[in-house]
């Protein structure tokens, strides 16, 4: 069974900061659109996490979701390497969604989770989103869910679908 639960996050007072000190990561928007790019990032980070669905998405599909005015790449690094990456997707009546996020699988475990997630949070709100929402699934890192609660995100649905 695969379990799906959506969260979100309403207003800026809901979230609870998570930076910790020592947690020395430097994440930068994409600006460039790169569609190979975040190909890449989807299969690398995702890999491990049974992330599938897109990659047998074909070039011009790509190009037409990662180049999109409506999506945005933020990509991590600590000392050059690749910690991790996320997308915001803005959408109708102010919801911006947390598209995709998650650390490479040398990062994963080691603390970065949640100031990965301080910079999705407040760059969706920067983007003037007056609700961010994200979901996960149960072949995500055990830990996802936690993460977006400790984080303030409160679910909203839950679905259960046979895996």
């Amino acid at each position: 069974m695969k379990r799906t639960t959506h969260l979100e996050m309403v207003a800026q007072d809901q979230w609870v900061r998570r930076a910790r000190p020592g947690i020395d990561i430097e994440i930068r928007e994409c600006v460039v659109k790169q569609p190979r790019l975040n190909r890449f990032l989807y299969e690398y980070v995702g890999s491990d996490w049974r992330w599938t669905d897109r990659l047998v998405w074909p070039a011009p599909q790509w190009q037409d979701y990662a180049a999109h005015d409506n999506l945005r790449t933020f990509v991590a690094c600590r000392q050059g390497s690749l910690a991790g990456y996320y997308e915001l997707q803005q959408q109708a009546g102010g919801s911006v969604e947390i598209r995709i996020f998650g650390l490479t699988p040398e990062f994963v475990g080691r603390g970065y989770g949640g100031p990965l997630l301080d910079s999705a949070v407040a760059n969706a709100f920067a983007w003037d989103a007056r609700r961010v929402w994200v979901h996960t699934c149960s072949y995500d890192h055990p830990n996802a869910l936690n993460n977006y609660l400790k984080s303030g995100f409160r679910i909203f649905k839950v679905e259960e679908e046979p895996a």
